[in-house]
């Protein structure tokens, strides 16, 4: 069993742990940067308790059995270039290429131990309330979505979060949610207005191939 949750965490979580890092520092700027690749939660500041972020994934149920046909690209080549293709195949990695259609081998563990979103949610605030990731002056949640999400959907997730650790001593200061094509930023601290809660960053096609090729060379040289 803890070869297996081994093997799975160095070739799945360790690549989305990162490319979460590489996604959060690119767009919401540096502050991000000095994070690093640990455990509980799975992005920490270097020497102290300021920041923590958990990093985990979110897939509706009936996705699940498919993504048993996606674990290896081979000989799908429309709609995808040939460079491209070498590169998923070569690294088993996908998430950001193309429209997400295709799962490299390396991912399939991950995604299919994903839980629907309202699922992840409840899990993860309770372990947070439990004291599983410890306290932190900030402590956030980054989700990633095999689904593309609407901005009305991030919403409901975000306050979804909010009434789930309403009454708890350690909750999450921020949450994030990466889709394919879009990074919403959830800010839950109280006192504020709904409007100014959630921002949604639009992520192109250059962007997502960025993170990805940087997240597969940082896992090479693990």
């Amino acid at each position: 069993m803890g070869e297996k949750a081994e093997h799975i965490r160095e070739f799945g979580t360790c690549f989305f742990e990162k490319y979460a890092q590489i996604m959060l520092a690119t767009v919401l700027g540096p502050a991000f940067e000095p994070l690093v690749n640990r455990d509980r939660p799975d992005l920490q500041s270097l020497s102290d308790r300021t920041f923590g972020i958990e990093v985990t994934r979110a897939m509706e149920e009936s996705k699940a059995a498919g993504l048993a046909l996606l674990q290896d690209i081979a000989g799908l080549t429309r709609g995808i270039l040939a460079d491209d293709r070498d590169t998923i195949l070569e690294s088993g990695y996908s998430f950001g290429f193309r429209t997400g259609k295709y799962v490299g081998v390396n991912e399939l563990p991950y995604w299919r131990m994903a839980l629907p979103m309202r699922r992840i949610l409840e899990s993860k605030v309770s372990k947070a309330g439990n004291g599983f990731y410890g306290r932190w002056d900030r402590l956030g949640l980054f989700v990633f979505s095999k689904d593309n999400l609407s901005e009305g959907e991030a919403l409901k997730a975000m306050n979804y979060t909010i009434s789930l650790q309403k009454y708890q001593d350690i909750r999450y200061n921020s949450l994030f949610i990466a889709d394919i094509d879009d990074l919403f930023v959830c800010n839950l601290d109280e006192g504020l207005t709904a409007s100014s809660r959630l921002a949604r960053y639009r992520l192109t096609q250059d962007q997502r191939r960025a993170f990805f090729l940087e997240a597969v060379r940082q896992q090479r040289e693990r």
